[in-house]
């Protein structure tokens, strides 16, 4: 594998390296249960997917009417809490993703992952998953700070994946060969944005068709990522 012309991946956690929608959805469920709502299909709960917590809880909520702020922060408050005693129940990683960290491993190549979920969250997810050893850094939506807008640096900002990057660069005046993956527009658009090549996962929880968002790569499982790599 020393034909990867990559020194660091970049990925994104849900949808991408595990299967967390039932969890994400759960809690999702919590909320709108609190707030009188409707409760969303377990599967229909994918669709919400993208752009971090608050972003899909808004989406449930606004399909239903939607709700003054001040009471959508508390439900959003409260959908939180139970998340964080929640998180990795029935979140698990795709098939093949050890497999392909040890290969990445074996190889050389540093690991990061890069999520607009709170760092804390993401931590605690690889925690209880035995992963966290495995990355460079964990990045999460909360990790950059906020820009001028008030607004936490997240993706589709491509501040993350710079950061990413340089965490995962032995020497700051020379930038690790670095590339991402992850399975929604988010992704793709904070890569580009970063500079960096980006890999869509056709499995995950796409908000476009994966064939039109535009990455350099497009996969149908992560047992394909590193023949994927070749070709870039």
């Amino acid at each position: 594998m020393n034909d990867i012309p990559f020194d660091a991946i970049g990925f994104d956690l849900d949808g991408t390296l595990v299967d967390s929608f039932r969890d994400l959805g759960a809690a999702v469920n919590h909320a709108l249960a609190i707030g009188g709502f409707d409760l969303v299909p377990v599967d229909s709960s994918k669709d919400l997917i993208g752009g971090g917590a608050k972003i899909m809880l808004k989406r449930a909520v606004d399909r239903q009417g939607g709700m003054p702020d001040d009471k959508f922060h508390t439900l959003y408050k409260q959908m939180l809490a139970y998340y964080a005693e929640h998180n990795a129940d029935l979140t698990r990683p795709y098939p093949g993703a050890l497999q392909l960290l040890d290969q990445l491993d074996e190889a050389g190549i540093k690991v990061a992952v890069v999520t607009n979920k709170f760092e804390g969250f993401a931590s605690q997810i690889l925690t209880k998953l035995g992963l966290i050893d495995r990355f460079v850094t964990v990045i999460g939506g909360d990790s950059m700070g906020k820009g001028p807008d008030g607004k936490h640096l997240a993706k589709p900002a491509p501040d993350p994946i710079i950061e990413a990057r340089k965490r995962c660069s032995d020497n700051p005046d020379n930038p690790a060969r670095f590339v991402f993956v992850g399975d929604s527009t988010y992704d793709v658009n904070a890569a580009q944005a970063a500079g960096v090549p980006v890999v869509v996962a056709a499995y995950g929880y796409c908000d476009v068709p994966p064939q039109e968002m535009g990455g350099n790569a497009v996969i149908d499982s992560l047992s394909e990522l590193i023949s994927a790599l070749k070709r870039l």
